[in-house]
């Protein structure tokens, strides 16, 4: 695999690109903020500002790194007013050349195929420019509509793990998807 970092990627309605200091505002408005957004994910809802301000200025100082994958969603027309996020959420496994993709967007933006589009966009990256062979992803059972948008993008359902894995409802299942290279191919 030959790491490039997170670059800025374009499909047809959407920007995908680095987090900057100024997008704490929006993110913590949009999304970060919002317990619906966050009920099914691993971290909980920013309660502050000040929470997403250090999360992003993290991600920033990690940008150096060409290992880490985090793209702000934003659509074209409004490139300064991210709403959403998508990324590498687990270090990619070089030995087995992995890598397992997380992503949320602003409720407002839900049902509208904008998560498939930018999920295809970053698996089409991982495959073709970072040399990736297989993506993965999971969700809870509870929250079907994150599979729809694995399934969508042509991941497959590799099966359900039950008990493994802890999300703001507690202790959960977990639905997990794969997509290899030569599937997508």
């Amino acid at each position: 695999m030959i790491h490039k970092g997170t670059q800025t990627i374009e499909t047809e309605r959407l920007l995908l690109r680095r987090f900057s200091l100024n997008d704490a505002k929006p993110m913590f408005d949009n999304w970060a903020s919002d317990d619906e957004v966050t009920k099914f994910l691993t971290w909980e809802s920013h309660s502050d500002i000040s929470v997403t301000e250090a999360i992003i200025s993290q991600w920033v100082s990690d940008y150096e790194n060409k290992e880490f994958y985090s793209w702000a969603i934003s659509l074209k027309d409004n490139p300064d007013n991210p709403i959403g996020s998508i990324s590498v959420v687990e270090p990619i496994s070089d030995k087995i050349c992995k890598a397992h993709i997380g992503y949320c967007i602003s409720k407002k933006h839900w049902h509208k195929g904008i998560t498939s589009e930018a999920l295809d966009a970053v698996i089409n990256f991982l495959f073709n420019v970072v040399g990736v062979n297989k993506i993965e992803a999971r969700h809870d059972p509870n929250n079907p509509n994150s599979g729809k948008v694995m399934k969508k993008c042509g991941m497959k359902f590799e099966g359900t793990l039950r008990q493994t894995d802890w999300n703001n409802q507690g202790i959960c299942d977990a639905c997990w998807y794969g997509l290899l290279k030569s599937e997508r191919c």
